[in-house]
């Protein structure tokens, strides 16, 4: 008795409804610095939890503290040197000059270097959104007679305040000077556009003169 074959599979084309069902690639995977996008979160993240959760773990406040400053230290020095450079390309520092003034300086890409977008996107959405959870987290403990702990809001809301308003003023100056260069280009290509056309004129003009001197 003979066995019936199955036909061979046919290449089907797919279907919007099969790819729907792909996995979409997740934020580290569509980002060009994805162990600078991880300690983003990865600082925060953990001294969001320390604070609120720590209690659950511990009931030395000052171990909390202490703990919950250092990770909000690091979250600042590593946000302001290495993640913003990488994922934004930006820089920025604060020097005391020697008669005390302070003075603002920053550092961004060339303009011919690309961004990836979703590392920006992802980078600013974090930078505004730290100080305003630490913001609410601060009236909360300051309604509920928490002071000890306000304390700890307190150096988070002026740490990433520090540094939004830091990579603000580093994206104006940014903006600034690619504004300016690209005015500079303009000016440069009119300026040449006008000394080729007068060139050109005269060359033209001289060889018109010529034929019409010609006996």
């Amino acid at each position: 008795m003979s066995h019936l074959q199955s036909p061979p599979a046919l290449g089907l084309p797919e279907t919007p409804q099969d790819r729907s069902f792909q996995p979409q690639p997740n934020m580290f995977q569509v980002s060009s610095h994805p162990m600078a996008l991880l300690f983003l979160i990865l600082f925060k993240g953990f001294a969001l939890a320390l604070y609120l959760l720590g209690n659950f773990f511990t009931n030395n406040f000052i171990l909390l503290f202490v703990v919950c400053v250092l990770t909000l230290a690091v979250d600042f020095w590593t946000v302001k040197n290495i993640s913003g450079r990488l994922l934004v390309g930006l820089r920025w520092w604060n020097e005391v000059r020697e008669d005390g003034t302070n003075e603002w300086i920053f550092e961004s890409r060339d303009q011919s270097v690309p961004i990836n977008t979703s590392d920006s996107r992802i980078f600013w959405s974090v930078l505004y959104a730290t100080p305003a959870i630490w913001s609410l987290l601060a009236i909360a403990a300051f309604f509920s007679l928490k002071f000890q702990w306000l304390l700890i809001v307190i150096i988070a809301v002026l740490l990433s305040s520090a540094n939004l308003i830091g990579y603000q003023r580093c994206d104006k100056d940014q903006k600034k000077r690619w504004s300016q260069l690209t005015g500079n280009a303009t000016s440069a290509g009119l300026v040449s556009g006008m000394v080729s056309g007068l060139m050109n004129n005269a060359i033209a003009g001289g060889v018109v003169g010529r034929l019409f001197n010609r006996g």
